[in-house]
């Protein structure tokens, strides 16, 4: 069987399970079954292409078939993702990457704030003096 990461190394295969699932959260009875000429149109692909994929995630675990005469439908099987969810998360909890994110994101907002701040105060200040420039005396607050 090949490695889970291989297999969603691909981005045919990633688009099948994406085919998949949106299946799946779109079935009202949530069988989330597809037919391999559904798959092949909503792609847009051949049907051996698609075909051979299939086998690919069939074979590693990532769907289930059915079989009903000539055709074959198709079902997410999202357990061998947790495989690739537990390599994952300890990337994604880690707080050493967030700390370093959030004070480089608050020293750029800083700094933009700044930046706003001196460019409006500029265009302010040149708005006010056109004004009065064009604004005949006896109708200036003086």
């Amino acid at each position: 069987m090949a490695d889970i990461f291989d297999v969603i190394a691909d981005a045919t295969r990633r688009e099948i399970l994406r085919v998949l699932l949106d299946r799946y959260v779109d079935d009202v009875h949530h069988s989330g079954e597809i037919s391999v000429s559904e798959i092949v149109a909503k792609l847009e692909l051949s049907q051996p292409t698609v075909s051979k994929h299939l086998k690919v995630l069939r074979d590693s675990g990532l769907v289930k078939v059915r079989e009903e005469g000539q055709h074959r439908y198709y079902q997410l099987d999202s357990e061998p993702l947790e495989d690739v969810e537990d390599w994952v998360i300890p990337f994604l909890s880690s707080d050493f990457d967030q700390v370093d994110v959030r004070e480089a994101l608050a020293q750029e907002t800083r700094e933009f704030a700044g930046s706003v701040g001196k460019v409006l105060a500029d265009t302010s200040h040149r708005v006010t003096t056109a004004v009065e420039k064009v604004t005949p005396r006896k109708w200036r607050r003086d």
